[in-house]
């Protein structure tokens, strides 16, 4: 990478990089891992798209799928920095010119960004034909930091998602027409004020269905070769409770390709910095909600555990061993978490919004410098919250098949700088394996090794100190196929199965290694790591304290899952 990080640049720039998988739909990509994966649909009676892609059953292995491994390992991977959930003036909550995020962006080591305005009826009418021109701006001004164009979708009986694609002749168009057709707010806007008049509420049951048939459009627009790619990640899906798991399943099953993940951590972290020091003194995350008409009736609220309060910074979903994310693993579905900054308004920042009307025009209008540091929750892009991303080079698609493919950490305060993920059978003379976001065959009764090697920070971050990664925990559990209701949300068999306690003096990278001996049924194993600043009785991260949250004092990672097959 060639622009300036100072003293903060990460050595995720200079490792060597290693080639990612085709598109899982792309039937033209000739690319051996390609022809795997759809030789491994064929084989479990599948069509790419067809139903969600889980980890076979071993009988389904038996039947003909074959032995690929998706993501083999092949050494040092090179970690792309990013965050697909940035706002610019062209929200009706936030004010910063496109410009200013690109260049945040790329002043705190982002090698890629997604610009995610929220949908609407103004921002449909007015807003993308004004964003469009200042996205491609910005590329031209900066051609050392990917910047995507996106939507923050509301989406139709549920919470809000980034949908994002690579530049192309057809964009702007697939965008338009997909938050014309099926975004929330305009689907439940009255017809006289612009809108469908087709739902009661954005959130309201009724538009679940609308969900499904917009990620159905994403996912034509990608057969028909009218993009190369499409993805959509859900964000902070537990924070109102409206991501029921039978609505997270409905999206995943019904575009695999496109439907591909969720914030595992959501933005606006500094939220939580009480008021005293600057801060908005309220949740970390704006985690500070409750129950409401449209939520999930089974996310039960107590003192002891809140789905709608972060743990660590990291969302309840994601955060609870044996919970939501890990009862989609254990059915063997790819589903793969980021950590984004969802920046609006800027801790500290002195600006405030312009005065221009957003519902007339689909703009703030240019911020307005007060002189005087403001109370607001969020970060500067890359400057807290980072999604590494393993991708085979610093290209728009690559990078985007890197996130579908689950090459992904979610890294919060430059806890670590990157991290090698190699999982092989031992008793079968496997030289290679797989890594982060893969899948891998063993047969039964084989040991199966778990090499892990943490880069820790080179550096300091950008709070001023470097941190120090005090453990990483290995957690597992079985894969047991489809889940019997759509909305169970627990995978009781999933545990912290080993905990690596990281040496003071560590420099430089450090490697730990496990053994499971003698498996006899497909699993599939995860790992986050601590600074252990704030630990639960269990190891597990604490339930964020409202108006009292440093974000710098509980660090995280989260890597994503490496499925084992057994033959």
């Amino acid at each position: 990478m060639s622009h300036g990080h100072g003293h903060h640049e990460h050595s995720h720039h200079h490792h060597e990089h290693e080639p990612v998988e085709g598109s899982w739909a792309d039937p033209a990509d000739d690319r051996p891992l390609s022809i795997a994966r759809r030789q491994f649909l064929a084989g479990l009676g599948l069509t790419a798209g067809a139903i969600a892609l889980g980890t076979p059953s071993p009988s389904a292995s038996a039947a003909g799928a074959p032995a690929e491994v998706m993501n083999p390992w092949s050494g040092a991977q090179r970690w792309l920095a990013g965050d697909h959930h940035i706002h610019t003036k062209f929200s009706p909550d936030a004010q910063y010119e496109v410009a200013t995020q690109v260049a945040h962006a790329r002043q705190y080591g982002l090698d890629w960004m997604v610009i995610t305005d929220h949908g609407g009826v103004a921002h449909e009418k007015f807003s993308i034909d004004q964003v469009s021109p200042d996205i491609e701006r910005a590329r031209q001004a900066n051609r050392d930091i990917l910047v995507y164009q996106g939507l923050e979708w509301n989406i139709p009986g549920a919470e809000h998602a980034t949908v994002f694609l690579p530049p192309g002749r057809n964009t702007v168009d697939i965008l338009r027409a997909f938050e014309a057709g099926y975004d929330g707010n305009v689907l439940s806007t009255p017809a006289d004020k612009g809108g469908k008049g087709l739902i009661a509420r954005p959130t309201s049951a009724d538009g679940e269905a609308y969900a499904l048939q917009a990620l159905e459009f994403l996912q034509r627009q990608v057969a028909s070769g009218r993009t190369e790619i499409a993805l959509m990640f859900a964000n902070h899906p537990a924070r109102r409770g409206l991501d029921s798991p039978h609505e997270i399943r409905g999206w995943r099953d019904t575009a695999p390709q496109v439907a591909v993940g969720m914030e595992g951590a959501p933005g606006h972290q500094a939220a939580g910095i009480p008021a005293t020091a600057g801060g908005v003194g309220e949740a970390r995350g704006y985690y500070d909600k409750a129950p409401d008409p449209d939520s999930f009736p089974g996310y039960h609220p107590t003192a002891a555990e809140n789905p709608y309060r972060t743990y660590g910074g990291f969302d309840w979903m994601t955060a609870k061993v044996g919970g939501l994310w890990d009862s989609l693993l254990a059915e063997g579905k790819p589903w793969w978490i980021t950590s984004t900054s969802d920046s609006h308004q800027v801790f500290t920042d002195t600006f405030k919004p312009g005065t221009q009307d957003y519902n007339a025009t689909g703009s703030r209008g240019t911020p307005i410098d007060t002189g005087t540091p403001q109370k607001y929750g969020d970060f500067w892009p890359g400057f807290y919250s980072r999604t590494l991303v393993g991708a085979r080079s610093r290209s728009y698609v690559d990078v985007m098949q890197a996130l579908q493919a689950g090459k992904i950490i979610a890294v919060h305060g430059r806890l670590i700088d990157g991290l090698d993920l190699r999982v092989r059978a031992l008793t079968e003379g496997d030289r290679r394996g797989a890594t982060i976001g893969g899948h891998t065959f063993v047969r039964r009764g084989s040991d199966v090794e778990v090499t892990i090697d943490v880069t820790p920070a080179g550096g300091a971050n950008y709070h001023g100190f470097v941190p120090k990664l005090a453990k990483v925990d290995l957690i597992a559990g079985p894969v047991t196929g489809p889940a019997g209701d759509p909305d169970a949300l627990a995978a009781p068999a999933t545990k912290v199965v080993k905990t690596f306690e990281v040496p003071g003096k560590a420099r430089g990278a450090v490697r730990f290694t496990h053994v499971f001996k003698g498996v006899d049924g497909p699993f599939y194993l995860r790992l986050r790591g601590s600074d252990g600043n704030r630990l639960a009785a269990d190891g597990g991260p604490v339930m964020d304290v409202s108006g009292a949250a440093d974000p710098w004092s509980d660090l995280w990672f989260y890597a994503n899952p490496v499925f084992i097959d057994t033959l």
